[in-house]
């Protein structure tokens, strides 16, 4: 069983990092306004795949996290954001008492 549960650990690990390849080359190719269906379709078959081997790591028992950290692709920073300036308000002038 732990034999299974290593493999399967493996499997992942390699399921991950090609996984993250795929992303960068879809995100390449979106970026040159290509055509990405066919990479974005080979990722969800990755994902399906990958499902049943968590499944099957979780009915053995396996609940260990699995790290990779090869290939790491930081996540882009937020867009800044506009900062907010207070509206130009014109305000009519009091009106004076007749004193």
């Amino acid at each position: 069983m732990d034999n299974r549960i290593s493999e399967i650990r493996k499997q992942i690990r390699t399921l991950r990092v090609s996984m993250i390849e795929a992303e960068a080359i879809m995100r390449d190719q979106i970026n040159r306004d290509e055509n990405c269906a066919f990479v974005a379709g080979e990722i969800l078959k990755m994902r399906t795949v990958m499902s049943v081997l968590v499944q099957e790591r979780t009915v053995l028992g396996d609940r260990e996290p699995i790290l990779v950290n090869s290939f790491f692709v930081p996540r882009r920073a937020p867009a800044p954001r506009p900062v907010a300036r207070p509206a130009n308000r014109h305000f009519a002038p009091a009106a004076r008492h007749a004193g």
